[in-house]
């Protein structure tokens, strides 16, 4: 998520205000059944809640958006064929069938997947749901320059024409449909283990076949599950309300949810945020907590703070086909030069982040354990070795360069940015900051045509795959010169990482221990011979609501459910 996956992220909070909040549980008074999902409560439905964020997460399209801001509203409005499980915990990474009536039955080696659409269900428009909405929306994900559409969907027979030519995308072979037995089969060219994980993500949420097939950026699309968007204007406000076709054909997939209205505010600052969850004036922080309104959070509201441990990475991506950074010694210079703890402490202290090297975060598929740029000869982070890295920046002989970090505007991002700054200006380079709203960042730092040099960035998993990380962000078919849709921003093509990510893939599909062990021992070789990131940090989840709101249940694949918030 991403993740998310996601990009526009919610940060941090000093260490004082961990002393005394170690996984606080807001009450809830809802029972979960033998399946894990939570009974519904009528009693409590009802009420408005209100979302506070300084700015908007951009287009509002779920087939273009990649960022955990609106994945977070998606999974409460749009449905796929399949999703994740609407559960807390470790549940919430479990694929369920949703508009589909069944997981899917597999066949042809792996390469074939039918489903079996639910009949009955509308659109937020009124619309019935057909199989050619379904038709039309993996259509539109090529047409639309969805971001995963060249390395996730391509896998659909005509996926890879539709990438070349999306203007005369067809899919004909690829996905057939049959009105008269409601079925959906996907014929893929190869077996893929995370196609059903790709197609519970949002930009797999299926739309009327009359979607226009560009982004619709501020115009809502409608909806089929629990909620639509009545209003968005990316300035001031986005609205959601419940849908009225909306009936509950699987509570795993798509519960009800509880309030009549949700409402995301835009254009405060994050001190006003907190103030007015502090006064019941709103009801949940998306921006990074002030560092000086902490103590009283630690003091007085810790009750109304949540803390999860992500499977995420905050990193300096360094484009390694621009000077200085074409260039593996500076590259390796700067893993050696960053100060990780430093940077935990920026974020947060080390009860909200813990310093990483690796790829992969910890407790995530594919993990091992190892530092190749460190102080000391240990596997986990204990220091920098600045010596190293001058020595390597004179032997480069790219000292005095002009070197800019391109990072975000909020607060957190924008201290990690600086010093990123400070620690390229010790080794000798001439370097400067380019601070960028959060809702353009992201897309800025992946065109190649704005030269970006060095940027700060974070990755949310998708799902959990250790492909979604290595494979996605490092893959070549992830990188396209001129693009906002290039997630590979380090612009690392090496063929021989390829054959071996596409040799672990296929292993996943018989032997995931096994394949997981390859995509580990993928993660030290291209740290160690490659150098694309400085990985900086695993960040933890910080939610902090208002004291009316009740039922607070949190997704490890799309954080807090906030259809399922009470006002109490």
């Amino acid at each position: 998520m991403k993740l998310l996956t996601s990009t526009l992220l919610r940060g941090a909070v000093a260490v004082g205000l961990m002393s005394s909040l170690a996984l606080v549980n807001v009450a809830s008074s809802s029972a979960a059944g033998s399946n894990g999902v939570m009974a519904y409560q009528p009693a409590h439905a009802g009420g408005t809640i209100k979302l506070l964020a300084s700015t908007g997460g951009g287009t509002l399209d779920p087939q273009v958006n990649y960022t955990l801001q609106y994945w977070q509203l998606y999974q409460a409005s749009y449905d796929g064929l399949v999703s994740f499980q609407k559960v807390s915990g470790v549940g919430s990474f479990t694929v369920v069938p949703d508009l589909a009536t069944a997981l899917p039955v597999v066949t042809n080696g792996g390469k074939t997947y039918t489903f079996t659409l639910r009949k009955g269900i509308k659109f937020s428009n009124g619309q019935t749901v057909t199989v050619n909405d379904v038709y039309a929306t993996f259509v539109r994900l090529f047409k639309v320059l969805s971001p995963n559409s060249g390395s996730w969907y391509n896998g659909i027979i005509g996926g890879d024409a539709c990438v070349a030519k999306p203007a005369t995308c067809t899919l004909t072979e690829g996905v057939v449909v049959n009105a008269a037995t409601n079925q959906v089969t996907f014929n893929l060219t190869t077996p893929d283990a995370e196609f059903l994980d790709q197609l519970a993500v949002p930009f797999g949420s299926i739309l009327p076949a009359s979607t226009p097939t560009h982004d619709m950026g501020n115009v809502p699309i409608p909806t089929t599950g629990a909620y639509y968007f009545a209003s968005y204007n990316p300035n001031s406000m986005l609205v959601m309300k419940r849908n009225p076709y909306f009936k509950v054909w699987s509570p795993a997939a798509q519960p009800q949810g509880y309030p009549t209205s949700i409402e995301m505010v835009f254009g405060g600052t994050p001190s006003s945020e907190v103030t007015s969850v502090e006064n019941g004036q709103g009801d949940w922080v998306f921006d990074a907590i002030p560092a000086d309104r902490l103590q009283e959070l630690s003091q007085k509201y810790a009750a109304q703070v949540q803390v999860h441990t992500l499977t995420a990475n905050w990193y300096a991506v360094m484009n390694t086909n621009l000077a200085p950074f074409n260039n593996l010694k500076v590259r390796q210079a700067m893993n050696y030069a960053v100060d990780k703890k430093e940077l935990v402490n920026i974020f947060g202290g080390s009860n909200l982040a813990t310093p990483t090297c690796t790829i992969l975060p910890p407790n995530f598929p594919g993990h091992v354990d190892f530092c190749p740029y460190n102080s000391t000869a240990s596997n986990t982070y204990t220091g920098t070795n600045l010596a190293k890295a001058k020595a390597l920046v004179a032997a480069s002989g790219t000292k005095g360069m002009a070197v800019a970090v391109v990072c975000q505007t909020d607060t957190v991002n924008k201290q990690v940015g600086e010093y990123l700054q400070g620690v390229l200006t010790s080794l000798g380079y001439k370097a400067t900051l380019k601070a960028l709203s959060p809702s353009i960042e992201f897309t800025y730092i992946q065109n190649t045509n704005n030269k970006v040099q060095i940027s700060l960035t974070q990755w949310y998993q998708d799902y959990p795959a250790a492909s979604d990380f290595i494979n996605v962000l490092l893959g070549c078919q992830n990188f396209h010169k001129g693009s906002t849709n290039s997630i590979n921003i380090a612009g690392l093509c090496v063929p021989s990482l390829t054959t071996k990510m596409s040799a672990a893939e296929k292993e996943q599909l018989v032997n995931p221990v096994k394949a997981n062990a390859m995509w580990g021992a993928l993660d030290k070789e291209i740290m160690t011979n490659y150098a694309p990131w400085v990985p900086l940090f695993n960040p933890k989840q910080i939610d902090f609501i208002s004291k009316r709101i009740k039922n607070y249940q949190f997704s490890l694949e799309f954080y807090m459910y906030v259809d399922q918030l009470q006002v109490h």
